[in-house]
């Protein structure tokens, strides 16, 4: 009994240096700027700047196959699967497009443009840019599925068409953590909007 105490101790403390650490390691990641300028109840209205992604485009519309699969080849370009065997730094939040078929696309450091990244190992690999644009998000915690995106997809799509607000069929979903990270997780469902006026 007392063994499985001591076990039982080291594990948690184990537990809590890894999500301390998992806590540290994301206030220095670079981020996807955005400027909120309304919120509605439960979803923000937001303008993001032009930025530079990597992307890859997959044949399947399932949530965990296809977030597994894109971030295992991103992840592998990212961290030395280049021409140059250069690391690249991580950015957040990792973006998924929520359609037929999906796309994973992880946003570039600022210090990079097209002509500077190097060129990837894998041919799956695009460099994509993307230009300002108007989003509305909505926010949601813990660990994301195929249930809880359609859910708070929903909940984002009824709160538009209440406040009259004409969106987009561009929806993404936003993950801010890696996968060790167990607790504050945070994700996001985006829709781009059209021709939104700040009223």
């Amino acid at each position: 009994m007392k063994i499985i105490l001591i076990i039982a101790v080291i594990l948690a403390v184990i537990f809590i240096i890894s999500q301390v650490y998992a806590l540290k390691s994301q206030s220095g990641i670079e981020q996807y700027s955005f400027k909120v300028i309304k919120t509605y109840s439960d979803i923000e209205i937001r303008n993001y700047e032009a930025s530079l992604f990597t992307s890859v485009k997959l044949t399947t519309n399932d949530y965990k196959k296809g977030s597994r699969e894109g971030f295992s080849i991103l992840g592998g370009y990212i961290f030395g699967g280049n021409e140059d065997n250069e690391q690249i730094s991580m950015t957040s939040p990792v973006a998924m497009s929520l359609e037929d078929s999906m796309e994973v696309l992880f946003m570039v450091p600022k210090k990079f443009n097209k002509k500077s990244l190097p060129k990837p190992n894998a041919s799956k690999i695009e460099f994509k840019e993307i230009p300002a644009k108007t989003v509305a998000a909505i926010a949601f915690g813990g660990w994301s599925d195929a249930l809880k995106i359609e859910k708070y997809k929903e909940k984002l799509k009824v709160t538009l068409r209440n406040e009259g607000i004409i969106y987009t069929n561009r929806f993404y979903l936003l993950g801010y953590n890696p996968p060790f990270e167990v607790i504050n997780r945070k994700n996001e469902i985006i829709v781009e909007l059209e021709n939104y006026n700040n009223k």
